[in-house]
Protein backbone atom coordinates (compact mmCIF):
# COMPACT_ATOMS: atom_id res chain seq x y z
CA UNK A 1 0.00 0.00 0.00
CA UNK A 2 2.89 2.24 0.90
CA UNK A 3 4.82 2.20 -2.46
CA UNK A 4 0.99 2.16 -4.38
CA UNK A 5 0.56 5.21 -2.41
CA UNK A 6 3.27 7.35 -3.83
CA UNK A 7 2.29 6.72 -7.45
CA UNK A 8 1.87 9.25 -9.62
CA UNK A 9 -1.71 8.40 -10.39
CA UNK A 10 -2.33 8.62 -7.14
CA UNK A 11 -0.98 12.59 -6.83
CA UNK A 12 -2.84 13.60 -9.96
CA UNK A 13 -6.25 11.55 -8.53
CA UNK A 14 -5.59 14.23 -5.34
CA UNK A 15 -4.84 16.91 -7.79
CA UNK A 16 -8.50 16.29 -9.60
CA UNK A 17 -9.75 16.27 -6.09
CA UNK A 18 -11.11 12.45 -5.73
CA UNK A 19 -11.95 11.97 -2.40
CA UNK A 20 -9.90 9.60 -0.52
CA UNK A 21 -12.45 6.65 -0.65
CA UNK A 22 -12.67 7.02 -4.58
CA UNK A 23 -8.52 7.10 -4.91
CA UNK A 24 -8.58 3.70 -2.20
CA UNK A 25 -11.28 2.09 -4.03
CA UNK A 26 -10.95 2.78 -7.26
CA UNK A 27 -6.99 3.19 -7.59
CA UNK A 28 -5.25 1.17 -4.96
CA UNK A 29 -7.61 -1.41 -3.96
CA UNK A 30 -7.08 -3.24 -7.23
CA UNK A 31 -3.12 -2.76 -7.18
CA UNK A 32 -3.54 -4.92 -3.56
CA UNK A 33 -5.50 -7.52 -4.64
CA UNK A 34 -3.72 -10.08 -6.56
CA UNK A 35 -0.58 -9.50 -4.38
CA UNK A 36 -2.57 -10.23 -1.63
CA UNK A 37 -4.45 -13.27 -2.72
CA UNK A 38 -1.26 -15.07 -3.81
CA UNK A 39 0.23 -14.50 -0.66
CA UNK A 40 -2.88 -15.88 1.46
CA UNK A 41 -2.98 -18.89 -1.13
CA UNK A 42 0.85 -19.54 -0.26
CA UNK A 43 0.87 -19.13 2.73
CA UNK A 44 -2.58 -21.88 3.82
CA UNK A 45 -0.07 -23.69 2.22
CA UNK A 46 3.12 -23.06 4.57
CA UNK A 47 0.26 -23.15 6.97
CA UNK A 48 -0.47 -26.85 6.58
CA UNK A 49 3.01 -28.10 6.32
CA UNK A 50 3.40 -26.27 9.89
CA UNK A 51 0.55 -27.72 11.19
CA UNK A 52 1.57 -31.29 9.77
CA UNK A 53 5.09 -30.93 11.28
CA UNK A 54 4.02 -29.83 14.59
CA UNK A 55 1.32 -33.02 14.85
CA UNK A 56 3.82 -35.05 13.34
CA UNK A 57 5.75 -34.70 16.45
CA UNK A 58 3.67 -34.31 18.72
CA UNK A 59 3.41 -31.05 19.48
CA UNK A 60 0.34 -30.02 17.63
CA UNK A 61 -3.18 -30.36 18.26
CA UNK A 62 -3.80 -32.91 20.92
CA UNK A 63 -5.18 -36.81 19.91
CA UNK A 64 -8.89 -36.57 19.90
CA UNK A 65 -8.91 -33.74 17.22
CA UNK A 66 -8.06 -35.58 14.21
CA UNK A 67 -4.65 -33.93 12.28
CA UNK A 68 -2.71 -35.51 9.33
CA UNK A 69 0.46 -34.78 10.64
CA UNK A 70 -1.54 -37.17 13.60
CA UNK A 71 -2.29 -39.59 11.50
CA UNK A 72 0.86 -39.69 9.73
CA UNK A 73 2.96 -39.99 12.90
CA UNK A 74 0.37 -43.13 13.88
CA UNK A 75 0.94 -44.76 10.25
CA UNK A 76 4.46 -44.10 10.41
CA UNK A 77 4.58 -46.61 13.61
CA UNK A 78 2.61 -49.19 12.00
CA UNK A 79 5.02 -48.50 9.07
CA UNK A 80 8.06 -49.67 11.02
CA UNK A 81 6.41 -52.53 12.19
CA UNK A 82 3.86 -54.22 9.94
CA UNK A 83 2.98 -52.16 6.71
CA UNK A 84 3.77 -48.92 4.82
CA UNK A 85 -0.03 -48.62 3.41
CA UNK A 86 -2.06 -46.58 6.39
CA UNK A 87 0.41 -43.45 5.85
CA UNK A 88 -0.50 -43.17 1.85
CA UNK A 89 -3.66 -41.88 2.70
CA UNK A 90 -2.76 -38.92 5.07
CA UNK A 91 0.18 -38.24 3.76
CA UNK A 92 -1.11 -37.83 0.36
CA UNK A 93 -3.84 -35.43 1.32
CA UNK A 94 -0.91 -33.34 2.61
CA UNK A 95 0.23 -33.31 -0.77
CA UNK A 96 -2.69 -32.91 -2.65
CA UNK A 97 -3.69 -30.10 -0.86
CA UNK A 98 -0.29 -28.41 -0.56
CA UNK A 99 0.14 -28.41 -4.18
CA UNK A 100 -4.04 -27.01 -5.15
CA UNK A 101 -2.89 -24.14 -2.58
CA UNK A 102 0.15 -23.53 -4.77
CA UNK A 103 -0.97 -23.94 -8.07
CA UNK A 104 -3.99 -21.68 -6.93
CA UNK A 105 -1.74 -19.12 -6.01
CA UNK A 106 0.23 -19.46 -9.51
CA UNK A 107 -3.19 -19.18 -11.38
CA UNK A 108 -4.33 -15.96 -9.33
CA UNK A 109 -0.68 -14.77 -9.99
CA UNK A 110 -0.93 -15.38 -13.47
CA UNK A 111 -4.72 -14.59 -13.96
CA UNK A 112 -3.72 -10.41 -12.49
CA UNK A 113 -0.30 -9.80 -13.95
CA UNK A 114 -0.38 -7.72 -16.42
CA UNK A 115 2.59 -8.84 -18.63
CA UNK A 116 1.90 -12.57 -18.86
CA UNK A 117 -1.53 -11.91 -20.60
CA UNK A 118 0.27 -10.91 -23.85
CA UNK A 119 2.32 -14.21 -23.81
CA UNK A 120 -0.86 -16.07 -23.89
Amino acid sequence: MLSIKQEVYIDAAHAVGAPPRRIMLRHMLPNVVAPVLVLASLSAAGIILVEAGLSFIGAGVQPPTPAWGGMVAKAYITMMTRSAWPILAPALAIILMVMSFNFVGDGVRDAFDPRLRNIR
